[in-house]
């Protein structure tokens, strides 16, 4: 699939800014966070859950992530013991940071498109939700660190995605207008903060989106495949 939502997709051609999601669009990290998340389980003498259902609670930060496990749900138990969740986000924390790429990739074609568009002129910035001390380290191993002007993750700020607070910032830091700046992402986070921030976006259909389609939010252009996204900036046969 390739769908273009846009009228004018020409407008694509005239950006500068392209804001990066990175958990899910640019990195498939689920099996490392879901050997975080079930070490802090067995630790806390809990049941172990498939990666495939961790991956359905990844995309809101770590603190979401390991209140839904607690709460073995995507939709998170209101009653959950401030203590036990103290405890839990700790062992989380350590197990994951020790843990930050032993399995942790690029999605196919990542390096190659962000190389191109690079060329292209393109100024990278990526606004995650994960927190900030785990990014870092992430990029440097998977040597994409040197391409972004800007990282923030989802502690940098008092607000983090969906609010548009992040990508009104990196705008202003970088000093891009609405019209120059995309956002790129696979989760309704990532659309939704674009869409109230007043600037375009891509919708990836591989990461991490609870099961949903993300065109249901309105991306302006959907995408199966990264390398897809340079049709949009002029450089592609689409």
């Amino acid at each position: 699939m390739l769908g273009i939502f846009l009228s004018n997709i020409s407008n694509f051609k005239n950006k500068k800014l392209i804001i990066f999601d990175l958990d899910g669009t640019l990195i498939d990290s689920a099996s490392d966070l879901a050997l975080a998340v079930n070490d802090m389980l067995r630790i806390l003498n809990r049941s172990c859950f498939e990666d495939k259902i961790i991956d359905s609670w990844v995309g809101n930060g770590a603190k979401m992530l390991v209140s839904r496990a607690l709460s073995g749900s995507v939709k998170v138990d209101e009653n959950l013991d401030k203590e036990l969740f103290d405890k839990a986000l700790t062992i989380f924390l350590d197990s994951y940071k020790n843990n930050l790429c032993v399995k942790t990739h690029l999605y196919p074609n990542v390096f190659e498109t962000l190389e191109s568009l690079k060329k292209m002129g393109f100024t990278f910035a990526i606004c995650t939700n994960k927190p900030y001390d785990f990014v870092e380290p992430i990029l440097k191993t998977l040597k994409i660190n040197d391409m972004f002007e800007i990282v923030l993750g989802g502690d940098s700020l008092d607000k983090k995605k969906p609010d548009p607070a992040p990508l009104l910032h990196i705008m202003e830091k970088l000093n891009q207008t609405l019209a120059d700046s995309i956002m790129v992402g696979d989760s309704k986070n990532d659309i939704l903060s674009a869409n109230s921030a007043g600037i375009d976006s891509i919708g990836v259909s591989y990461g991490y989106n609870y099961g949903e389609d993300i065109s249901l939010y309105n991306p302006s252009v959907v995408v199966d495949d990264f390398k897809d996204i340079t049709k949009f900036f002029g450089n592609g046969d689409g």
